[in-house]
């Protein structure tokens, strides 16, 4: 690549994803002094699931709503890179010539609360609203309280909180590294252990798309963090082999300490029971295997035919405590 050559960068155009891509520029400015920030155009796109931001995830059309339409300019030249929060990319590739080309480092994965009273989860008075858009927290939620209620909340970070503050619900959970990266981490007010709330795949990580024959990989090697490149390709290998994706009630955590990875995992039915949990260990060089094993697992205990159907939230996603 020429060293005038621009590299079109294609985003969402929420603020989360300005300011994920800002703090990707800015680390790659501060790693090679010959770079400047002009090389960088920024192209916003709206995504499907910008666009339909009413709607339950699962009712339009569920996988990569908010990625297919910088994937398609990626595919045409429009575009050389995107910048997406992994967690909205799905395990199961569908142009077999893109890759996650670098992979910055992750945020601390746990999910938060922000609640009106100040309450912690536990502790939220019966009937409280609880505000979110994902079936996997809508199933986390309802093993540990069932005698919460909980209300579809979509939109951007900033409508959620401002709903919240509304007093359309009484509190909300949304991911605490988008909070963070907003510089929003201050309205937190519980940070939610794994104990309680599993993350999602790839929650708090940041990876940056492209051709697999592109010549940005190269620029944006110094940045690329090979622990949650590792973490974040064992979690997505485990889903594409269930055949899982972002609206399935699933979570997993991989996590390298040392040596080793480990790697949690849970699936949910709609009403809160948890049908299978598994933590299972291994050399991080051999996390391939533990992940195909580990997926045979599940899939053995399970039910492929199971799994599929949790995909889609046949009921209403609002809940009520009867």
């Amino acid at each position: 690549m020429s060293e005038l050559q621009k590299i079109v960068v294609g985003i969402r155009s929420s603020n989360l994803s300005k300011s994920q891509t800002n703090l990707l520029i800015q680390e790659l400015l501060k790693r090679d002094p010959n770079l400047h920030k002009d090389v960088f155009n920024i192209k916003t796109i709206k995504t499907t699931g910008d666009v339909h931001n009413t709607h339950r995830l699962d009712q339009i059309g569920g996988k990569g709503l908010f990625i297919k339409e910088i994937e398609e300019q990626i595919i045409s030249g429009k575009i050389d890179i995107g910048v997406h929060s992994m967690k909205d990319v799905p395990a199961q590739d569908v142009y077999p010539d893109l890759d996650i080309i670098c992979w910055m480092q992750r945020h601390k994965p746990n999910d938060a609360l922000i609640s009106n009273s100040g309450k912690s989860f536990m502790d939220l008075p019966a009937g409280s609203v609880i505000g979110t858009s994902s079936i996997r927290r809508r199933s986390q939620v309802l093993s540990l309280r069932k005698d919460l209620s909980i209300k579809l909340l979509r939109g951007n970070v900033d409508t959620r909180i401002q709903k919240l503050r509304n007093k359309e619900y009484d509190a909300v959970i949304l991911s605490l590294a988008g909070l963070a990266r907003l510089n929003l981490d201050h309205l937190v007010t519980e940070v939610l252990e794994h104990n309680l709330f599993l993350p999602a795949a790839c929650q708090g990580a940041v990876g940056v798309q492209a051709l697999k024959s592109s010549e940005v990989k190269k620029i944006l090697a110094p940045i690329n963090d090979p622990r949650t490149q590792t973490e974040c390709m064992a979690e997505r290998r485990v889903l594409k082999n269930i055949n899982a994706n972002c609206n399935s009630p699933v979570s997993i955590y991989a996590n390298i300490n040392k040596n080793n990875i480990t790697i949690q995992f849970e699936i949910f039915d709609h009403h809160g029971n948890k049908i299978f949990e598994k933590s299972k260990e291994d050399l991080k060089e051999n996390y391939v295997k533990l992940c195909d094993e580990l997926g045979e697992e599940i899939i053995n205990t399970v039910g492929q035919t199971k799994i599929n159907e949790l995909d889609n939230l046949k009921s209403d996603f609002d809940y009520t405590p009867s």
